[in-house]
């Protein structure tokens, strides 16, 4: 086993790495790995959410369990473990900002927020009150030192890549953060885990948003906005009515099951959703394909990188060949299921040069004459 990417100036004796725990397998080998070093090596946990009230069961305290597995896991590697409760500034800064955006018609990614403030902002000056050297997480990423400086790049098992979900974070940020897995396939993290004896070894992944465990989006929503779930049209492009609809939060740019519209020459997926008169507008595949889209926000850590560059623009979607003009980010080719709400993120081959948020789509002259 080995002990990652902990380079630090100070001797090994001297050394203190504050790690990130969930309670998951990921930061628990982190955990680990850290503390093979010889380094003090200390857990922190933030309380986010009441599992419990998220999932409307009573005593299901997902979020005590997760405290109460990094606390063991500590425990069994000697260190020390702290809990610190962050729910309300979750609260305010991830779950509110969630449900406010599907309100807006817009598609949000709360991981994203979270990374940006709760999880490193707060966890950063935490590490810091601590008198760390450095602050250790289990995202799969790589921190990489180009010529200039830290650099993020992309994990080396592709399946696992979370540099999408990070491209926020500050030349600052790198220069404090570790990424001890980003260089690692998942299955020999559960391996370290079972050779330490964790408990945790075989503990399953997280699939959806951590605070909404059952992957209901819409009854948090609603549960949060009741408003949420007003009826409105769903309509073609030029107004005419096909439907109706529950709400807007049960609809996305690019969806195309649960329309319920029969009787048409061809299939339909949303194009757009307009909060403003709660209509959900329909069309062709063909009407989703964007030459370019206005971010905003903008996130740059990619130093004097003047190069080509390529864009994701969906979590599971590949980067494609495009090119940043101002706050224009203008695709070579169509590109399909962009929608306002989402992140952009910009690489550079492996290396992530930034990104920002999408505002505003522009339709693909192709699209427009067919």
């Amino acid at each position: 086993m080995t002990s990652g990417d902990f380079q630090l100036s100070a001797p090994v004796s001297a050394r203190r790495i504050v790690v990130a725990m969930s309670g998951g397998v990921d930061s628990s080998v982190v955990a680990a790995l850290a503390a093979r070093t010889g380094a003090e090596t200390i857990g922190v946990t933030l309380q986010l959410y009441d599992h419990g009230e998220a999932t409307g069961r009573k005593g299901a305290c997902c979020a005590g369990r997760d405290i109460r597995d990094a606390r063991a896991v500590c425990d069994r590697l000697g260190i020390a473990h702290y809990v610190f409760d962050h729910e309300s500034r979750f609260r305010e800064s991830v779950i509110d900002d969630f449900a406010d955006e599907y309100l807006a018609g817009r598609t949000p990614i709360p991981c994203v927020k979270c990374n940006m403030g709760v999880k490193f902002t707060d966890l950063f000056r935490l590490a810091r009150d601590l008198g760390a050297d450095c602050l250790a997480t289990g995202h799969y990423v790589r921190r990489v030192m180009g010529a200039e400086g830290a650099e993020l790049h992309r994990a080396a098992d592709p399946a696992r890549d979370q540099s999408y979900f990070l491209f926020a974070t500050t030349s600052e940020q790198l220069d404090f953060l570790r990424f001890p897995l980003g260089g690692m396939p998942k299955p020999r993290v559960r391996e370290i885990a079972a050779e330490l004896g964790l408990l945790v070894a075989g503990k399953p992944d997280s699939q959806d948003i951590c605070f909404v465990p059952d992957g209901d989006y819409a009854s948090l929503v609603k549960k949060l906005r009741p408003t949420a779930d007003t009826a409105g049209d769903i309509v073609d492009e030029a107004g005419s009515k096909l439907g109706e609809h529950k709400g807007l939060i049960h609809f996305t740019v690019g969806q195309r099951r649960g329309l319920e519209i029969g009787g048409q020459a061809e299939p339909l997926y949303v194009l757009r959703l307009d909060a403003a008169t709660r209509q959900v507008v329909v069309g062709p595949k063909r009407a989703l394909a964007v030459a370019a889209a206005r971010i905003t926000d903008i996130n740059w850590i990619g130093g004097n990188h003047t190069g080509p560059l390529t864009a994701k623009v969906r979590s599971l979607a590949k980067p494609v060949p495009a090119r940043l003009d101002g706050d224009r980010l203008v695709f070579d080719q169509p590109e399909y299921g962009v929608a306002p709400g989402q992140a952009a993120v910009l690489y550079a081959g492996d290396r992530v040069l930034g990104g920002g948020w999408i505002a505003e789509t522009e339709r693909a002259q192709s699209a427009l004459a067919a």
